[in-house]
């Protein structure tokens, strides 16, 4: 997957892709993961589905992770070394400042736990925006702006690409990245 929009951050890079993020080269790929850890479809399922059933059986170990957090497990079969399972707000539980801050927050902790690792590259999708609801828009800005820190930031991983499902996805993270980045 080449990078349809790609901008140099702070040193680092940040990058839009569409496609599979379960087929994505990067040292770690996120998890928009529910509290209890299960894998179960969307991007969560392709994760599974070829990342086998390690990464599973490894976040039932784990037994959960708050909104706002997030966990480390091996890739098991996936390119990727780590799946990072950062679980996000689903929109409508709380006030819309309430859902942006643990957005934000589970966007912060993948990273950071990325930067723990010392990986170098990480992959995230357009986390909360599938059942949880979330608006793409909005969760855009968020995930954006947090990226966009981190790399400003200069600590590792210095290459964030955000793989996102769909055309009409990827023009909302453009035009997000364009406000954040102007060229």
């Amino acid at each position: 997957m080449a990078p349809r929009d790609s901008r140099s951050v702070g040193g680092g890079s940040l990058e839009l892709v569409e496609g599979d993020i379960a087929l994505l080269d990067a040292d770690a790929v996120v998890n928009p993961a529910n509290s209890a850890l299960r894998l179960g479809g969307g991007v969560a399922g392709a994760i599974r589905r070829r990342g086998g059933p390690a990464i599973q059986e490894e976040c039932d170990r784990i037994g959960g992770c708050p909104e706002g957090g997030a966990v480390v497990t091996a890739g098991g079969h996936l390119p990727a070394r780590f799946v990072i399972h950062a679980v996000g707000p689903v929109w409508g539980r709380q006030n819309p400042a309430g859902s942006d801050r643990l957005l934000a927050s589970a966007c912060r902790e993948a990273l950071a736990r990325a930067s723990e690792k010392g990986l170098l590259s990480i992959a995230l999708p357009s986390i909360s925006t599938g059942i949880f609801g979330f608006p793409v828009d909005r969760a855009a800005r968020i995930l954006l702006g947090e990226a966009v820190r981190h790399l400003e930031s200069g600590i590792p991983p210095r290459r964030v690409i955000f793989c996102l499902f769909g055309e009409e996805t990827l023009e909302r993270y453009r035009e997000a990245l364009d406000e954040a980045l102007p060229r």
